[in-house]
C-alpha cells in the first residue's frame, strides 16, 4: 500500500522497511551517544567546573532581584512585612495587588481559551491534518494548561516579571486488574473436540504505560540565563553562555535517579553523603514562600540538595554539542551528557512579561506600585484604630466633684454616683473615614497602573447611578484592546513553542497508537480517531490558535454585516473567482455556538454519506439507534427494514422508530422541494417582495428605530478596525 502524501501522520509502506531499518539503526546510534555518561573525561570535568564558577557568580549577581520578587510575593499573598511604617493594634493588609492580579489571570486566561474549545492550529501546505490536532488538543487537556499551567504562569509574569516554562516527558505505570469469563472443558484430549462446560469468572492483570508531555512553571529565581544581555535561550548558549535550572532533590529523587541512570553512580553517592540543606549564593526560596502562604508548614527535619541543571555547549570529539549537566556542588559534577532531545533544542522556554531594552528578564509590574500597597496598608491600620476608637464615647468628669470615678462602670442599668451637670459625653472623630477614601485612592491608581478596568472585576461598587449600555460597551472595547497587547505576546514566546515541544516530545517518545475524540455524533461522524506516532519528515507549522478565536466581540458583528454584503455582488464583478461562503460560515458557527452544537447547526454533507440497508439491519439488530441521512434512498431502505422486521422480530422497537425516521426523512425532503419551487420569486433581491424580516441583499442587520442592542454591544461608532473609522456626530441621520 502506497503512503498517502496528504497525511503528515501516515504510516509508512512495505516499500519503505528498508529505509525505516537504516532510521531506526540511526535513532538508535543517536540515542546511545545521548545517553552515554560523560563526566568521566577530565577535560570535560574541568571545563564543567569553570562553568560552575560563571553560575554561581550568576546566581550572586541577581540576588537583589531574586530578593525583591519575594518582597512582590508578599504583596500578593498579604503578608505584613517589615516595610510598613505604621505599627498599632490594627494588622489588616488590603488585597488590591491581589485582586488585581487575579483579575489579569482570569481575564487573560479566558482570552487565551475560548468558549469554541479550538485551541490549536496547524499551517500546512496539504490538507489540513484533523489527527495531529486532534492529539495536540489531548495534550492542552492532559497536561492542564487551562486550570494549572497558563494561570500560574500569568501570576508569575504579572508579579516576578518573567515567563519560565520546562518541557519534559513523563511516563506513568499503572497495574489494572479485569475480570474475564473463562469456560471449563468438559475433556482434556486433545483427540476429541473441544467442548465447553460452565463458565466462571477469573481475574487478569497487565501493566500499562502512559506518557505525556510534562510542563512545568518555574520560579524567576530559580532560573539564570548568562549573559545577561542575551535576546534568547538560544542566543545565550551560541554565545558561550549558558542556561541553569536550580533543582531541589530529596535523598529518593537522588536514589531514584542513580537507578535510572539518569546521573553517575558516584557522583551520586558523593552528593548523598554530602547531603545539607544549604541554599547556594543565599538564593531566595519561593516554594517555601508559596507553602507558608498556604498554611503549610516544612517540617525543620526535611532536607533537600539543591542541584544546578545547566544547559551549555561543551567540546564533544571536537564538536560543539549541546549538553546537560548537573552540579551537585563546586566539586562534585553528578552528570554530564549530551541534549537527550532530538530536537536539539533546550527545553527551557523563558520570556519577559514587560520587556527591557539590553535585559534578557523583564520587569515586574508590582515594582512600580509596592510603596502604594504599603501605603494603604498604613493608612488602612490607621483608620481601624480610629474606628475603635470612635465607637466607643468619651466620658469627661471632674475628680474634684467626683470622686467616686472608680463606680463609673460601663454597664446594663449601671448607677453613677455623680452630678449629670459634672459629667460629659465626648465622640471621638471619625477620621476612618477619610481613610477608606485614600484607600480608594491608592486602589484606583493600582488599577490603573496594572490596566484592571470595572469590567474585569467580578463585583463592583457603583456609586450614583448605574453605567448605561454605552459605558459598558467602552469599558468592553477597552478590556479587549487591553488584552490584545499581553496575550499575543505570550501566544509568540510561550503557547506557541509548548506546541511545537508537544510535537517534539510526541515523536520522539510515543511509539504506539493512541486513540483519541473527536467532534461529533456517534453515527453521523467519527468521534474516536488512531493517532500514529509523528512523522517528522514533513513540513509543518503549529500555532495557539485560541488567541485569536477569542477576539470574535468586534469580528462576529462585522461578519453578521459583511456576509450579507459580499453575497449581494454579482458573478460579474469577480470574473475568474468563485465565492465560497462555507469557510466563513463554519468558523463563525463554531465562534457562535461551540463545536459541539456548530457541527449540527451547520452540517458537512460530505460526511452524511449513506449507509447500505444490510448494514443498518445488523445495527438495527443488535440494538443500536442508528440516525437516517439525508442521502438515503428512503424507498429502498424501508423495503430492507421490512423484510428484517420479519425475520427478527423488534423485542425493543428500533427497527419501528427507524423506519418512521425513514417516512419523516421523505416528507421532509418532498416538502423542501416544493418550498424551493414555490420560493424562486421570493428570495430577497428577486422580483418577489421577498421575506419579511431578512434584510435586503447588500444590507446590513439593524435593529428598529429605537429599538435597543444587547447588552454589552459593541456600538459601530466604537467599532476600532483597520477599515473602520468612527462617523462624525450627526451623520446618517
Amino acid at each position: 500500500m502506497a503512503k498517502d502524501p496528504k497525511n503528515l501522520l501516515s504510516e509508512p509502506s512495505e516499500t519503505d522497511d528498508d529505509d525505516k531499518q537504516v532510521r531506526d539503526r540511526e535513532r538508535f546510534d543517536d540515542m546511545s551517544d545521548r545517553n552515554e555518561e560523560l563526566c568521566g573525561n577530565q577535560e570535560i570535568r574541568d571545563a564543567c567546573l569553570e562553568l560552575y564558577k560563571d553560575v554561581e557568580r550568576g546566581f550572586t549577581d541577581q540576588w537583589e532581584r531574586s530578593n525583591a520578587q519575594m518582597d512582590y510575593w508578599d504583596c500578593y499573598n498579604c503578608e505584613l512585612s517589615a516595610k510598613q511604617f505604621y505599627a498599632g493594634n490594627s494588622k489588616i493588609f488590603v488585597p488590591i495587588i491581589h485582586d488585581a492580579v487575579n483579575a489579569r489571570k482570569v481575564r487573560n486566561t479566558n482570552q487565551i481559551f475560548p468558549p469554541s474549545g479550538k485551541n490549536v492550529e496547524v499551517i500546512t501546505s496539504e490538507n489540513k491534518p484533523e489527527a495531529l490536532m486532534a492529539l495536540l488538543e489531548f495534550y492542552i487537556r492532559k497536561t492542564r494548561m487551562r486550570s494549572q499551567i497558563v494561570p500560574l504562569l500569568l501570576k508569575n509574569g504579572d508579579v516576578e516579571g518573567q515567563y519560565n516554562l520546562y518541557m519534559d516527558w513523563t511516563s506513568n505505570e499503572h497495574h489494572v486488574t479485569w475480570r474475564v469469563e473463562k469456560k471449563d472443558r468438559v475433556d482434556d484430549d486433545p483427540d476429541i473436540e473441544d467442548t465447553e462446560g460452565d463458565s466462571y469468572w477469573d481475574i487478569a492483570e497487565d501493566t500499562i504505560n502512559h506518557g505525556y508531555p510534562d510542563v512545568e512553571v518555574l520560579s524567576d529565581s530559580d532560573v539564570l540565563i548568562l549573559p545577561f544581555t542575551a535576546r534568547s535561550v538560544k542566543e545565550a548558549l551560541a554565545s558561550g553562555g549558558s542556561a541553569t535550572v536550580i533543582r531541589r532533590w530529596s535523598k529518593a529523587k537522588i536514589r531514584q535517579l542513580i537507578r535510572d541512570e539518569e546521573i553517575d553512580r558516584d557522583g551520586g553517592e558523593a552528593l548523598l553523603a554530602t547531603f545539607s540543606k544549604r541554599d547556594a549564593a543565599g538564593t531566595p526560596s519561593k516554594e517555601e514562600k508559596i507553602i507558608d502562604s498556604a498554611g503549610v508548614k516544612i517540617n525543620g527535619n526535611k532536607l533537600f540538595c539543591l542541584v544546578y541543571e545547566t544547559w551549555a555547549k561543551l567540546n564533544i570529539k571536537g564538536e560543539r554539542r549541546i549538553c546537560r549537566i548537573r552540579f551537585g556542588s563546586p566539586e562534585i559534577v553528578v552528570s554530564v551528557k549530551r541534549n537527550p532531545f532530538w530536537c536539539d533544542e533546550v527545553p527551557l522556554i523563558s520570556s519577559a512579561q514587560d520587556a527591557v531594552q539590553g535585559s534578557f528578564k523583564g520587569r515586574s509590574l508590582i515594582k512600580s506600585i509596592e510603596t502604594m500597597q504599603y501605603y494603604a496598608n498604613d493608612v488602612i491600620n490607621e483608620a481601624a484604630d480610629s474606628s475603635a476608637y470612635a465607637l466607643m464615647p468619651i466620658t469627661m468628669t471632674d475628680p474634684a466633684k467626683n470622686p467616686r470615678t472608680g463606680s463609673m462602670i460601663l454597664s446594663v442599668a449601671a448607677i453613677w454616683e455623680t452630678n449629670p451637670n459634672d459629667t460629659k459625653f465626648a465622640q471621638f472623630p471619625s477620621m476612618w473615614k477619610d481613610g477608606f477614601e485614600i484607600v480608594s485612592a491608592c486602589k484606583a491608581q493600582i488599577f490603573q497602573t496594572l490596566g484592571v478596568n470595572p469590567a474585569m472585576l467580578p463585583q463592583q461598587q457603583v456609586k450614583g447611578k448605574s453605567p448605561n449600555q454605552a459605558q459598558v460597551a467602552q469599558e468592553q472595547q477597552v478590556d479587549l484592546l487591553t488584552v490584545a497587547d499581553i496575550v499575543t505576546g505570550l501566544e509568540m514566546d510561550q503557547l506557541t513553542p509548548i506546541l511545537r515541544w508537544f510535537v517534539y516530545l510526541d515523536h520522539q517518545f510515543r511509539d504506539k497508537k493512541l486513540t483519541l475524540r473527536q467532534f461529533g455524533m456517534v453515527g453521523k461522524d467519527f468521534n474516536m480517531v488512531d493517532i500514529l506516532p509523528v512523522q517528522m519528515d514533513r513540513r509543518f507549522e503549529v500555532k495557539w490558535f485560541g488567541v485569536e478565536a477569542a477576539r470574535s466581540a468586534q469580528q462576529m458583528q462585522l461578519q453578521m454585516a459583511g456576509i450579507n454584503v459580499i453575497r449581494g455582488i454579482p458573478p460579474q464583478q469577480y470574473k475568474g473567482f468563485e465565492l465560497n461562503l462555507a469557510p466563513v460560515l463554519q468558523t463563525f458557527m463554531e465562534n457562535l455556538f461551540g463545536p459541539r452544537i456548530a457541527a449540527e447547526v451547520f452540517q458537512d454533507m460530505r460526511k452524511r454519506l449513506s449507509l447500505d440497508a444490510e448494514f443498518e439491519n445488523q445495527l438495527l439488530e443488535g440494538g443500536f439507534q442508528v440516525p437516517v441521512q439525508i442521502l438515503d434512498n428512503d424507498q429502498e431502505h424501508l423495503q430492507a427494514h421490512i423484510e428484517a422486521f420479519k425475520e427478527y422480530g423488534d423485542p425493543i422497537g428500533v427497527f419501528r422508530e427507524h423506519m418512521l425516521m425513514h417516512q419523516m426523512n421523505m416528507q421532509a425532503k418532498t416538502q423542501a422541494m416544493g418550498q424551493q419551487m414555490a420560493g424562486q420569486q421570493g428570495l430577497p433581491g428577486g422580483s418577489g417582495p421577498g421575506v419579511a424580516g431578512t434584510p435586503r441583499l447588500g444590507a446590513k442587520v439593524g435593529a428598529p428605530r429605537g429599538g435597543q442592542g444587547p447588552p454589552g454591544m459593541i456600538h459601530q461608532d466604537q467599532l476600532r478596525g483597520a477599515n473602520v473609522m468612527p462617523r462624525p456626530r450627526g451623520a446618517f441621520r
